[in-house]
């Protein structure tokens, strides 16, 4: 079990040098490792199996601290923690134990499941050969993967979908970070290549686009994003009281005029700070949603009450993104033209919130969520191999 001391001291150690870290591009691996070991990204693995049994709310509280301390490195555990979840719909309970009982002992699964095409296909292919499986493919914005022993991908097989899981370490796998986004720059989003790379068939599973998996995992992966979004923030309102309280002048006034005085600081301050507090509520109450629809799920295989965690996940997207985005392009009206300094760094808030925000666009979900409340339309889930 994670400790509030032991998560507290890797907190302070993720903190500093967050800016600097980004500014000159230094992937965070060590502090990575040192999460990964301490447990972090395995709260919600069962008690049952040696896990900590946290529920989802206690997970992502956690997650959202440590988006405050540093959103890139928050953001590496996305695909992780999904990959923790969907072993709760694994019906080989040796193969689901197994998994979890890896990342107990300290794995990290990174992720590789989009590809930069022109269609939703996957070009990406699992073939047998005289040899046995063997996986070719190009995956990009592989969040997590240069970080990690395993990624989760998914290959066309056979006519179906799979998924893949791949240790980092084999032969023909190359993990590169070349994400050349102007935000989150140190998720190791980059291009994930395997070449002819044996593939244990016991590492393969059959993707079934209607299963409740997919309803479930969807609306995990999304709330991971938003609590990132919610720890950023934070992160925003802790650089601007700091560079506000530091300022002993205000534009337009003579002599000394402290800025923390002044009433329009303080309304800017008091926004910034309103609308983390109410993306954190958000992020919080959609985890419990989630915790009590998967719950309900595997007591009675109840399928609606997936459909309707993933809708309130994507209802909350609509809210917490432009609070956040917005909030943090109002922050440089604290200081004017000082304020935009690039050794203060406040300027990374609004580009990551703004770079998550362009994740699975929210304008789509606005739109199925209208769909589905005007006329019963389920949401889409996974996308199949052509």
């Amino acid at each position: 079990m994670l400790s509030e001391e032991t998560f507290e001291d890797l907190l302070t150690r993720v903190r500093t040098g967050a800016a600097q870290r980004e500014r000159d591009r230094e992937l965070p691996r060590e502090l990575v490792r040192e999460l990964a070991a301490a447990g972090f990204p395995n709260a919600h693995v069962p008690a049952s199996v040696g896990g900590e049994g946290a529920s989802l709310e206690v997970l992502f509280e956690r997650l959202i601290r440590l988006a405050r301390a540093d959103c890139n490195v928050a953001h590496v555990f996305r695909g992780h923690l999904a990959f923790v979840e969907k072993q709760y719909f694994e019906a080989d309970p040796g193969a689901r134990e197994g998994w979890w009982k890896r990342v107990l002992d300290g794995d990290l699964v990174g992720n590789a499941v989009s590809e930069a095409s022109t269609t939703s296909d996957l070009s990406t292919v699992l073939e047998r050969t005289p040899e046995g499986l063997r996986l070719r493919g190009r995956k990009f914005y592989t969040t997590g993967s240069i970080y990690a022993d395993w990624i989760d991908t998914s290959a066309a097989f056979e006519g179906d979908s799979v998924q893949v899981f791949v240790p980092t370490g084999a032969s023909g796998v190359e993990v590169v970070d070349d994400w050349k986004g102007f935000g989150q720059r140190l998720t190791g989003s980059g291009t994930t290549t395997f070449t002819d790379v044996a593939t244990d068939p016991g590492h393969v599973r059959r993707i079934d686009p209607d299963d409740d998996a997919q309803t479930y995992v969807l609306g995990f992966f999304q709330l991971v994003l938003l609590a990132v979004v919610a720890g950023i923030g934070f992160a925003a309102l802790d650089d601007t009281v700091d560079y506000v309280r530091g300022r002993r002048r205000i534009f337009g006034y003579a002599g000394e005029a402290l800025p923390r005085e002044h009433h329009l600081v303080q309304a800017e301050v008091g926004g910034l700070s309103s609308a983390a507090s109410a993306a954190r509520a958000i992020v919080l109450g959609a985890a419990r949603t989630l915790d009590t629809a998967l719950s309900r799920h595997l007591a009675d295989g109840d399928h609606d009450v997936l459909l309707q965690a993933q809708l309130e996940v994507y209802r909350a997207q609509q809210v917490v993104l432009p609070l956040v985005v917005d909030a943090t392009a109002n922050l440089f009206e604290v200081g004017g033209a000082s304020a935009v300094d690039v050794d203060l760094g406040l300027d990374r808030h609004w580009r990551n919130a703004r770079t998550i925000a362009t994740h699975n666009p929210a304008i789509h979900r606005r739109r199925a969520i209208g769909d589905h409340d005007l006329n019963g339309t389920a949401t889409r889930r996974y996308l199949p191999a052509g």
